[in-house]
């Protein structure tokens, strides 16, 4: 039974911040990590409801990066430490822990997917030829194909983590 501790808060919690409630999912994400202090998924959906509800961004992303700590292979925890980034703002922060997550969790597609709607050019393949060179062109598609990035058009224009949307 102590391997439940917090389960049934956790689940409720989810439940409404999905439904749009994260004021009271909050109060269950934190029951829940009190519970059960070491476990990383609950810090970070912790960290997202304080985001959300309170706007606490530095208490947010240090719940967040607590979690990432605990376990680096957890796709989940990159997306929920992006999503309070672009929340407070700090795109660049949440690209470059999506960057990363694709490091420690291999090609996981949701991290694809929004570290592909989050958008930003990649240099040049040849950076002593013009971006619209022929070669570059042409080159930067076969790179783009290789590391299985989806083009912008087929993307979305907000990423969705939990079934709210990032603003």
């Amino acid at each position: 039974m102590a391997d439940n501790s917090g389960l049934a808060e956790f689940k409720q919690g989810m439940k409404l911040l999905r439904d749009g409630h994260s004021a009271q999912a909050l109060d269950y994400f934190r029951q829940a990590a009190e519970m059960k202090q070491q476990n990383p998924l609950y810090l970070s959906f912790l960290g997202v409801s304080v985001a959300r509800a309170q706007r606490k961004w530095a208490a947010a992303v240090e719940l967040c990066q607590m979690a990432l700590k605990l376990r680096r292979n957890e796709a989940q925890l990159y997306l929920n430490l992006a999503e309070v980034y672009v929340s407070a703002g700090r795109r660049d922060d949440a690209i470059e822990v999506l960057d990363t997550g694709l490091k420690y969790c291999g090609v996981d597609p949701r991290i694809r997917r929004v570290r592909g709607s989050l958008g930003r050019r990649s240099s040049p393949v040849l950076p002593f030829l013009e971006r619209g060179h022929l070669l570059n062109r042409s080159l930067g598609r076969l790179r783009h194909i290789m590391l299985g990035r989806v083009p912008k058009s087929q993307s979305q224009n907000k990423i969705s983590v939990v079934g709210a949307k990032f603003r």
